[in-house]
């Protein structure tokens, strides 16, 4: 088997089909299998998925267990010289798994390679960034980034300067498309299942990092990437839990010090927000139920990032 696509899903039914039909239709000339670990969805996915895809591998949760827990439960069932970690969301594109494992082939001592992804309107989607730091996190606090885009400073945490058009060492691949060797993992172990959502990709790359593997994104292969699916059934929440993620990180990483300067920093990146989103609520009445939501989640992840407690 040289590679096991792990598709995580919680309440995602449609995307799921399409995505799994993509996997079918696109993968390439490679040995695949798809195992696709429900986190307890309540809109038919099981069902859908039994009926439909025969051949797919289907492990059943009970309750929600995060993207790190239920990547480890694929990972667990799975056969291939390779995982790629596949979100819901996303529509295979031609061959993109087949050359993308060709290229890991091509190089031994790559533990993660992402593809080039795109946007629905066929833009492309700014993924892989740099592992957090406290200017990283300084420098995204503030709007400067989406001021000078081009600027390989101001832009430094998510290389918004990069055009993902060639081959390149980075730090981090966004976990939406993941292809992971089996031998990194035997040897760095699976993804840390207290990060629940978000943050456990930038974890896992770390590591494998630190244990001296490439992260590497190679545009061989593209897929769509539609984003928030699951997010956007909890937005305030997950809007909070992406930068506490940071800070669970920081802690686990970098130690006290970094993680105090760190708790400021995610707390000055909401609060910078909350008047931007205020203003935009008071002159453009037709974003005011998007703002409610942005400035409720910004308010909260103030407190949350000054005063809650974040697990290591």
């Amino acid at each position: 088997m040289d590679v096991s696509v792990i598709i995580v899903n919680w309440n995602t039914k449609e995307f799921l089909r399409n995505c799994l039909r993509s996997v079918y239709e696109c993968a390439g000339a490679v040995n695949y299998e798809i195992i696709v670990v429900d986190n307890a969805s309540t809109d038919g996915s099981v069902k859908m998925v039994k009926n439909g895809f025969k051949d797919v591998i289907v492990i059943e949760n009970t309750e929600n267990r995060g993207f790190a827990a239920a990547n480890n439960q694929g990972m667990a069932v799975a056969k291939g010289r390779y995982v790629l970690l596949l979100n819901s969301d996303t529509i295979v594109l031609e061959n993109s798994i087949a050359n993308t494992v060709r290229f890991a082939d091509e190089n031994m001592r790559v533990a993660v390679t992402g593809c080039q992804v795109l946007n629905p309107d066929g833009t492309i989607q700014r993924t892989c960034f740099k592992f957090p730091s406290i200017l990283n996190m300084l420098l995204s606090s503030t709007y400067l980034y989406k001021l000078f885009p081009k600027s390989r400073f101001f832009g430094r945490e998510q290389m918004t300067w990069w055009d993902r058009s060639d081959v390149r060492q980075v730090d981090v691949v966004t976990g939406c498309f993941m292809l992971v060797r089996r031998e990194a993992i035997e040897q760095v172990g699976p993804m840390d299942e207290r990060f629940f959502m978000y943050g456990e990709e930038t974890d896992w790359c770390y590591r494998f990092w630190k244990n001296g593997w490439k992260i590497m994104f190679a545009p061989v292969g593209q897929i769509i990437h539609f984003g928030g699916q699951s997010a956007v059934k909890r937005p305030v929440a997950m809007i909070v839990q992406l930068r506490l993620s940071i800070l669970k990180f920081v802690k686990k990483h970098y130690g006290w010090p970094s993680h105090l300067i760190a708790r400021f920093l995610v707390a000055l990146f909401f609060a910078v927000r909350l008047p931007v989103w205020l203003a935009m609520a008071l002159v453009r009445p037709p974003v005011r139920a998007e703002a409610a939501i942005k400035m409720k989640a910004y308010s909260t992840g103030v407190v949350s990032a000054l005063f809650g407690q974040i697990s290591s």
